[in-house]
């Protein structure tokens, strides 16, 4: 490990500002910690912090000037590299008929070509939501244009966890608060009393080409503990944990549990935990046209399991009730996913607990699945 002062942050965003890379990392914005392009140091949240419950979500002051002393914000990653608005065709009538083009831009942004993205900041469970939709949108059997235009010149530069919010359970999940793999380089802050600086781990040979252009040294080995002190703390002081030995038989077994029921009573089906979630993936597609009937776009857009229309076929939709529509997003994440990608659809984040108008807390529904099962005959 390398260290590096505070001051390399403005230093680290000019060399990625040099090499042609629009620099996107968490900032402060409508009352919340989002991701957005950033030009200078001087916009990420230093001295700011969360306080996140089930349905509560609250920016406070810290008592120091942290950088990334927070858990996670609304936003995820994903919306860069799967946007909620995507054009893929757009047709123009002319004299002879019509002629057909396929694009890139995205359509919140008509005229913009596909940007070479930097991500700063991102942390551990957000990596590994990153490592999911890979097999999502560049996998072997499917792939997605756009994603992988994005992807192939993504730099993500991750920040180990020193907080852990009361919605957080990425160490049940194995998926933080330490970055394993998936980044260029990971930083960990350090902030004491009289001193703040990041001890830096290069992942890869285009991180370690980015770190040789800034004022740094070799840690030493009580730095080196340090980190591992905050990282252990921060693994210990998680606000939730999920129970996941055989988690994916279990629900699997019980989908006619009466659990299913209670957590109907309480769903408002409002999609706020497929928007939040950073590896969700459903989207559907629109053919819009103007009043003339001269133009003509297809566009894709973020979808939810949790909309009546997401499963309509002829003749009504295939999960009408609020109970099938949940199950069919949990099972997704905890159960059937596994079964998919060879591991669970779920972080840890904690986002969906957060967002959530009403609370509803996905470790406490698998926890009451697990202490009462009732193995009851499957049907759907």
């Amino acid at each position: 490990m390398e260290r590096i002062e505070r001051s390399a942050i403005d230093a680290l965003l000019k060399v990625l500002q040099s090499r042609g890379f629009n620099v996107v990392a968490p900032t402060v914005r409508d009352d919340a910690i989002v991701y957005d392009e950033i030009s200078s140091a001087s916009q990420l949240p230093a001295g700011w912090t969360d306080e996140q419950a089930p349905a509560t979500y609250k920016l406070t002051r810290r008592d120091d000037n942290a950088l990334f002393g927070y858990s996670v914000g609304p936003y995820s990653w994903k919306k860069f590299l799967f946007p909620p608005i995507l054009k893929l065709l757009e047709a123009q009538r002319t004299s002879s008929g019509f002629t057909m083009q396929t694009t890139t831009h995205n359509s919140t942004e008509e005229n913009s070509v596909v940007k070479k993205y930097a991500f700063l900041g991102v942390q551990p469970c957000d990596l590994q939501a990153i490592a999911f939709q890979d097999k999502v949108f560049a996998g072997s059997m499917y792939t997605d244009p756009f994603y992988k235009s994005i992807r192939r010149d993504l730099m993500i530069i991750a920040v180990n966890c020193s907080r852990a919010g009361k919605t957080c359970f990425c160490a049940s999940m194995e998926t933080g608060p330490k970055a394993k793999t998936g980044f260029d380089l990971a930083l960990t802050e350090v902030v004491l009393a009289d001193d703040s600086y990041f001890l830096v781990e290069v992942g890869s040979a285009k991180g370690g080409e980015l770190l040789k252009e800034l004022p740094r040294r070799v840690a030493e080995p009580h730095e080196i503990e340090a980190v591992e002190q905050i990282i252990d703390r921060t693994r210990k002081s998680m606000g939730r944990h999920l129970d996941t030995l055989r988690l994916p038989e279990i629900l699997s077994e019980n989908r006619e549990h009466p659990r299913w029921d209670h957590v109907a009573r309480r769903c408002l089906t409002c999609a706020n935990c497929t928007q939040v979630c950073p590896t969700c993936f459903c989207s559907t597609v629109e053919d819009v046209t103007d009043l003339a009937g001269t133009h003509a776009d297809r566009v894709r857009k973020w979808d939810s399991c949790f909309t009546t229309e997401f499963s309509y076929i002829h003749g009504g939709s295939i999960r009408a009730t609020p109970r099938s529509r949940y199950r069919q997003w949990m099972l997704h994440k905890l159960s059937s996913w596994v079964e998919q990608f060879g591991t669970s659809g779920c972080v840890g984040c904690g986002r969906c607990i957060t967002w959530c108008p009403v609370g509803i807390d996905i470790t406490e529904e698998a926890r009451a699945i697990r202490e009462q099962q009732p193995h009851s005959v499957t049907s759907f």
